[in-house]
């Protein structure tokens, strides 16, 4: 299939009730909903980020420039008045940072492919918060094309330790992120 189809297609396609669907670099993935963890880790990075200077969008698919990709992170944040409008896609140009919170399946994608796929797009500040190993990795100063592009910078902190998230101007505390309660750890694979 052609970029131009898969695009078209994926535009179109209408997940299973309770799916999500993205579009990663020319893979279409569905996903099951997530758990109560993962949803208290978005509520407490939302409620830390000012509603002021900040939107705060929660599961919306992004639009990347030279990418076969239409991401859907767990919250999207942009400056006030940059996502306005309606539609489905927030244009790449206009986020800031971007969260993941890991799951029992999405490690991979999340320290890997969609690291990768954000750094193409220029997002400044890209934050994966892995309740398995109770930690945040904040990655800023993308660098790079395609599908070499990363970020240049890691500031890592373990839950209870608060991060300074510089693009935001803000510092997020993390001592009252939930971990997994089944205690396995996950690790993020070698780059």
């Amino acid at each position: 299939m052609h970029d131009r189809a898969i695009d078209e297609y994926f535009a179109k396609f209408e997940p299973p009730e309770g799916l999500r669907a993205e579009l990663l670099r020319r893979d279409i993935l569905l996903t099951g909903g997530t758990d109560i963890v993962h949803n208290r880790i978005v509520t407490r990075v939302m409620e830390g980020i000012d509603r002021g200077p900040w939107q705060r969008l929660g599961t919306q698919h992004l639009s990347i420039p030279g990418e076969l990709s239409k991401p859907q992170p767990d919250l999207v944040v942009c400056k006030s008045g940059a996502c306005e409008g309606a539609g489905w896609l927030v244009p790449a140009s206009a986020v800031m940072l971007l969260l993941e919170v890991v799951s029992k399946v999405s490690a991979h994608r999340d320290y890997g492919v969609k690291r990768s796929i954000y750094a193409a797009g220029g997002i400044p500040a890209y934050l994966i918060v892995d309740p398995f190993a109770a930690r945040c990795l904040l990655l800023t100063e993308p660098t790079g094309a395609g599908e070499d592009t990363d970020y240049q910078v890691e500031r890592t902190a373990t839950f209870g330790t608060d991060i300074p998230v510089d693009v935001l101007g803000l510092t997020l505390e993390t001592g009252e992120f939930p971990t997994q309660p089944d205690g396995r750890k996950v690790s993020s694979p070698a780059r």
